[in-house]
């Protein structure tokens, strides 16, 4: 293995592993399997309500190993998906949480999001949300530029 490859790949742990752990902080949970799984189900949400075009543009500006993460099991055929109001999408969140429910799921999506605005750009965010109807722009904070 190649030291660029290796500090490619350790570079992009070390970033998740930062998202992470700011997430776990923003949810007050002290579990990063638990944070990464809700960052992991609300951007594989979020990408199935995106046409293919947006999608790909919203992916461009995660780091490598979410990036991954988010392209994980995607059937662009299928998108986007034809229910995308906000209680088709909450519901598909709380899904990856039977097992340890959230307390509200809501909430938790709404913190995902606002994380989200402080790692990508304005505009793209602006571009996803305006993809989303708005009962989920509703609970997605408009990015400050």
């Amino acid at each position: 293995m190649t030291q660029a490859y290796r500090s490619t790949i350790d570079h992009s742990i070390q970033i998740t592993n930062e998202w992470v752990h700011q997430i776990d902080e923003m949810v007050s949970w002290d579990d990063s399997n638990r944070s990464f799984r809700l960052l992991r189900v609300t951007l594989q949400a979020i990408r199935d309500m995106l046409g293919v075009d947006e999608a790909a543009q919203l992916a461009a500006q995660l780091p490598l190993f979410i990036r991954g993460v988010y392209f994980e099991g995607w059937d662009p055929s299928g998108t986007p998906v034809k229910l995308r109001d906000k209680p088709d999408f909450i519901a598909r969140v709380s899904e990856a949480f039977t097992g340890d429910q959230l307390d509200d799921p809501e909430e938790a999506v709404s913190i995902i999001f606002s994380f989200l605005n402080t790692r990508i750009s304005a505009g793209e965010i602006n571009d996803v949300r305006g993809s989303l109807r708005k009962s989920l722009r509703d609970i997605w904070p408009a990015p400050h530029n």
